[in-house]
This record gives C-alpha cells, structure tokens and sequence, in this order.
C-alpha cells in the first residue's frame, strides 16, 4: 500500500490511524532517508499512544522505553555495527515482550526482524511531500492497512 503525504498533517493523521491498531507485541520498521520523517510518525503514533513524553530519535541511547497503554520501545539503529550488538542490548527482550516496538532504521537489522510486523519505507519527495510504502505480515498488519484504505491519499 502506498499513501501520498502532503504535510505534517497529513502524517499525524496516519500516525493517529496506526496507532490505533497497535497491540501487544506489534513490530513497526521505519525506513527511509535522513530526514524522511521517521521520528516525527513515531511522534504522532506515540502521543495518540498515551506517551506523554515528548519522543525525540534515540540515536545515542539507540533505546527509548515509555509508557502508553502499553510499554512503548522506540529504537534507532543507525548506529549499530551488527545484530549481535543488538542482542548484547536486550533485543530480544523487547520485540518479543508485552509492548509496542518501533525501530527506525530496521534495515539495518533486517535478517533479525520478526516475520509478523510491518515495514513502512518514507521516500521524501520535497520539503513537505512524502509517499509511505507499507507492507507487513500479521492481524496488526490487516487492521492498518483496512483503516489506511479509508484515508483519502492512498496511492493506487
């Protein structure tokens, strides 16, 4: 499914339509360039989340932990080496565990990820306009992509 972003607007929509389907356990992959806007969708899935911190990228501390109706993870691993230093950092104990994981720059850990999460690529197409690709596998995946066809810039 591929969606046409015309401003921060459009994005928090669609962050606000995504959040709504999360459950325990939900893997989302955000990829795309510097830039692309991968921190600010996960902005606006966390606050219609219930995070009530402000949620910048972890870039440094690669991990973030806050608390929504769920435990809320949110990764950057842009800066990994390898996915044994992924496992080193307790992987497994977050993608696996009671909450929602969001892990920017996934594709850099790609032979890691678990088959049922969704992958959302961001392409910029100038300083306001995006187009989201997104693919997935699972129920979460299902709901998404359900909800998102009602949305009025999806791409065909």
């Amino acid at each position: 499914m591929k969606i046409k972003v015309n401003n921060l607007q459009d994005t928090e929509k669609i962050g606000k339509i995504i959040s709504r389907c999360l459950e325990k356990g939900t893997v989302l992959c955000l990829d795309g360039d510097l830039g692309a806007g991968k921190t600010a969708i996960t902005q606006f899935i966390a606050k219609e989340f219930g995070v009530k911190e402000y949620i910048t990228s972890p870039t440094f501390n690669i991990i973030k932990e806050y608390e929504g109706r769920l435990p809320f993870y949110h990764m950057d691993v842009y800066r990994i080496e390898s996915e044994d230093d992924m496992y080193d950092l307790g992987y497994d104990e977050y993608i696996y565990s009671e909450g929602v994981t969001v892990i920017e720059w996934s594709e850099n850990i790609r032979t890691i990820l678990p088959d049922e999460r969704i992958d959302i690529k961001i392409d910029r197409i100038d300083d306001n306009k995006r187009i989201m690709t997104i693919e997935g596998k699972g129920v979460v995946y299902e709901k998404i992509t359900e909800e998102l066809k009602k949305y009025e810039n999806t791409c065909n």
